[in-house]
């Protein structure tokens, strides 16, 4: 009896499915879960877990950063002033 109780408090404070189940590419194309999880995060790492606040702030540097490929190409001479 002890041990099925113990069983469902463990289970109760375990951390929510959803947001374990989280990708990094589906949080970039929710900004306001990503804002909503980076702020849980910024106040609460511990309860969060760092797995979810690692993919939390890699969505939120591919979102800044983009993929990587820059849309500028700078001219091969430079200018003359």
């Amino acid at each position: 009896m002890l041990a099925a109780f113990a069983a469902i408090v463990l289970v109760a404070c375990g951390k929510p499915e959803s947001a374990a189940m989280e990708t990094v590419e589906s949080l970039a194309a929710n900004p306001e879960r990503l804002k909503t999880l980076r702020e849980q995060c910024r106040l609460e790492r511990a309860k969060m877990g760092d797995e979810l606040c690692n993919r939390v702030s890699e969505a939120t540097r591919k979102r800044f950063y983009g993929n990587g490929n820059v849309p500028y190409t700078p001219p091969k001479e430079p200018p003359k002033f």
